[in-house]
């Protein structure tokens, strides 16, 4: 084994009296044996070696590797069950999750359609109503699909006058998508289905004919959750008709790393065709005539310049939000039907980064970013203010989806006190008025939101998010803290409810959101202070939180837990790596982990435009700067590490996680764990049943709980 088989009797003895009191019983397990390979390349000069290369293979096809998720998991579970006060935690987090939640309704030929769940069921289930206060009647309920929950509706596409839809089906958390077709009438499931369909829009045609679709080519036997994505085409399926008769609408083949989604506009006319290269909001829109067979493709934005983004449009009238000469973005137009289209500023770039943007009743509906909170304002076609949707505090909004000649549109208001609202907003008059208000096992007032600023390295102020109980925030004493961010590709992280995170805050601790560098909370150059060469702002950034927090008396000195998602992943391991004596425990979830081969498998292509090029030896220094699964410090005491992934994560394939994983265990690390759980029939986090999802939260907090000191019961 990796670790010293010889710490045993004795020497254990010796080990545990060097652990904190509360975690006498979490000492590091003997870890499952993990074979080291021989591979060692040489990119630039430099020998690289990556002994767990094996470990990159598909945990489906690979017995080995199958072998060792079955005895890593062992080992996890074991350590797991025997965590303080888990049971507790996971009968709270349940009892907060189980409440009616609702998704943000659809209106289509007078028939309302929306999700539902009705607080456990492992997946929100469609209704429609006859109008807008009808009898709900369920259209598909995704939980009989699977005996074990993990199978998923995904998305879904009504036909203008409501009579059919269009919905996706996710199974096992993978990214691929089989759509499928049923009347909206009777429910009945029609013949109609496609398949190999990844990162799509769906839309109907408008005389709900048929619908278009992106698709990649049918991959090889064994490669469909790890093959590179490439060569994006957007078909159109006439209904009644199988697949292969579907009718190419528009490819690249000469550049097949384009992808391209497609969406008609708001008067059927145009079929609207995005391409884009990467994670850039880098553009080219192709509008393609509907009405004419023989028309060409017009290129209406060239270049992958800017981000230009469809809003709406009136007659030949097209609004987009777009960044081109404002980078905090603003809304143009232009004529599609003139002989040379020229863009026309209709809203100016604002003080605060401009978000999503709908036209609904004649009216330019726009939301703002101030500080990483919402705000909502509403504009008239020509660009004037006519006032702000009045929000409940200090939280996210968003939706707003309707018809440019209807008032009526909807939208959602969340905190991290409070679970979704919907509400149904009159364009016309203003008003707002609640659609669905969960009842919940809590009170919203119980729990302090705040919102305070601290300066990172180089000296940029960088805003944070603070909850915590009345209790907690008014005693003045330091709290257990989990940390959490994410610091990439132009993402922002405004309030969102979590009910396991509530339960780690009515435990006595604190929950702390940082809005470093790398997202989009400050628009363009926010992005790019914390990207490519710039990316150990990230890492600073996220580092000066934890020292903020511990500075400040709201974190103890040995109570800082941290934790972060795919990108996120990869800052815990960073800043694992960079700074292990400011954290005493992380969460490190379905991350990027090997920065030098990450744009070998599915979506990681895509990633170049945060990350860099491997291939270059300028990005190739930066990433093996940083790369977590490359700079595992041997002879440092780290943190307690527990690493998530799921077999089925075909976005962050999970060998990043297994072979850093790997990597942790082979070193000497100090005495607390470093571990792997490793879910079955999961992905990247979208389509996870309830009842896994809770699972899964007890698990992680109740690790960093034993870690930092937050006492959960016995």
């Amino acid at each position: 084994m990796f670790r010293n088989t010889l710490l045993t009797g004795a020497a254990t003895m010796l080990v545990a009296s060097a652990v904190p009191a509360f975690a006498q019983d979490l000492a590091a397990p003997d870890y499952p044996e993990t074979r080291a390979g021989d591979v060692v390349e040489t990119p630039f000069g430099e020998d690289v070696a990556d002994p767990y290369r094996w470990l990159e293979n598909d945990v489906r096809v690979d017995e080995e590797v199958a072998d060792w998720v079955e005895r890593q998991n062992a080992v996890t579970d074991a350590f797991l069950a025997k965590l303080p006060g888990r049971e507790n935690l996971k009968a709270r987090i349940t009892e907060l999750t189980d409440y009616e939640r609702f998704g943000l309704p659809t209106e289509k030929g007078g028939r309302y359609f929306y999700t539902r769940n009705d607080g456990l069921q492992n997946q929100s289930v469609l209704y429609v109503r006859e109008g807008l206060d009808g009898e709900p009647r369920v259209l598909i309920d995704p939980n009989t699909w699977a005996d074990d929950g993990a199978t998923a509706l995904a998305d879904y596409a009504i036909t203008e006058d409501g009579s059919k839809l269009l919905y996706a089906i996710q199974d096992g958390g993978s990214d691929w998508r089989t759509v499928k077709v049923m009347d909206g009438a009777t429910g009945e499931v029609m013949a109609d289905t496609v398949e190999w369909v990844k990162f799509s829009n769906l839309d109907w045609a408008k005389d709900g004919s048929g619908f278009y679709y992106s698709r990649f080519p049918a991959t090889g036997e064994g490669e469909t959750f790890q093959a590179l994505n490439t060569n994006q085409q957007v078909y159109f399926h006439k209904l009644g008709t199988e697949q292969i008769q579907d009718g190419l609408v528009y490819e690249t083949p000469d550049k097949p790393e384009l992808n391209h989604t497609a969406q008609g506009s708001d008067d059927g006319r145009w079929l609207i065709v995005t391409s884009s290269s990467g994670t850039d909001e880098r553009y080219e829109i192709t509008l393609i005539d509907l009405e004419r067979a023989d028309a060409k493709p017009m290129t209406l934005v060239p270049g992958f310049e800017h981000d230009y983004s469809y809003v709406g449009n009136l007659g030949s009238r097209f609004f987009f939000v777009t960044n081109d000469g404002a980078p905090l973005k603003k809304v143009v137009s232009t004529d599609i039907t003139a002989a040379d289209p020229q863009w026309t500023t209709v809203i100016p770039e604002s003080e605060q980064t401009l978000g999503g943007v709908s036209l609904v009743g004649g009216k330019l509906i726009a939301s703002y970013l101030v500080d990483a909170k919402s705000k909502i304002e509403v504009f008239g076609l020509d660009g004037t203010s006519q006032g702000e949707v009045a929000l409940p505090g200090i939280g996210s909004a968003g939706g707003f989806g309707g018809d440019p000649e209807q008032n009526e549109t909807f939208y959602v208001f969340s905190s991290y006190n409070r679970p979704s609202t919907i509400y149904r907003y009159d364009a016309g008059t203003g008003e707002s008025t609640v659609w669905a208000q969960p009842e919940v096992a809590f009170d919203p007032e119980d729990f302090v939101v705040e919102q305070k600023f601290y300066t990172s390295k180089d000296g940029t102020r960088v805003p944070l998010f603070l909850v915590r109980s009345k209790e907690v925030a008014t005693s003045g004493e330091a709290a257990p803290t989990l940390l959490y961010s994410y610091g990439g590709f132009n993402i922002s992280l405004t309030p969102a409810f979590s009910a396991s995170r509530l339960a780690w805050i009515e435990a006595g601790g604190a929950y702390v959101v940082a809005n470093i560098r790398g997202g989009g909370e400050y628009g363009k150059a926010w992005h790019d202070g914390g990207r490519l060469n710039n990316k150990q702002n990230v890492f600073d950034d996220f580092i000066a939180a934890g020292d903020y927090l511990i500075a400040e008396g709201i974190t103890p000195e040995d109570g800082l837990a941290i934790q972060g998602g795919s990108n996120g992943g990869l800052l815990v391991g960073a800043v694992a790596n960079q700074r292990p004596d400011l954290f005493a425990a992380g969460n490190a979830a379905v991350g990027v982990m090997d920065m030098l081969r990450f744009d070998q498998f599915t979506a990681g292509r895509y990633w170049v435009d945060d990350y860099g090029y491997p291939n270059k030896e300028a990005d190739w220094k930066v990433l093996r700067a940083y790369s977590p699964y490359h700079n595992v410090r041997d002879g440092v005491d780290y943190p307690a590490l527990l690493v998530t992934t799921a077999d089925t994560d075909d976005r962050v394939v999970p060998g990043h996680s297994f072979k850093y994983t790997a990597a942790l265990q082979a070193a000497d690390l100090g005495e607390r764990p470093q571990l792997i759980r490793i879910e079955t029939r999961a992905g990247h986090g979208s389509g996870k049943p309830t009842d896994k999802a809770i699972e899964e939260a007890a698990d992680i907090l109740a690790f960093l709980a034993a870690f930092t000191g937050l006492d959960l019961g016995e």
